[in-house]
């Protein structure tokens, strides 16, 4: 999270009603943007919802994308497909 509030990108995993997703969250829009704009990710799906940075209290702006299915990136050491 603290990577997220320095404006780089920070995937968050978690399941939602038994689903797994993650957030990729970031204080830097344009940096979100652009990364969603190399893998496909529509710019009108990204939502603004302040994070409030741990180490100070203070809320800021944020952005995230929901990324579920095909755009959900593997667990780090999964196997790629062959």
């Amino acid at each position: 999270m603290i990577h997220a509030m320095e404006g780089g990108l920070w995937l968050h995993r978690h399941v939602w009603f038994g689903r797994p997703m993650a957030h990729l969250v970031s204080t830097d829009r344009e940096r979100l943007l652009a990364y969603g704009r190399r893998v496909g990710l529509p710019d009108d799906r990204l939502q603004a919802k302040p994070l409030k940075d741990p180490r100070t209290g203070v809320r800021r702006e944020a952005w995230h994308w929901d990324l579920v299915g095909r755009f959900l990136p593997p667990p780090r050491g999964t196997p790629p497909d062959e």
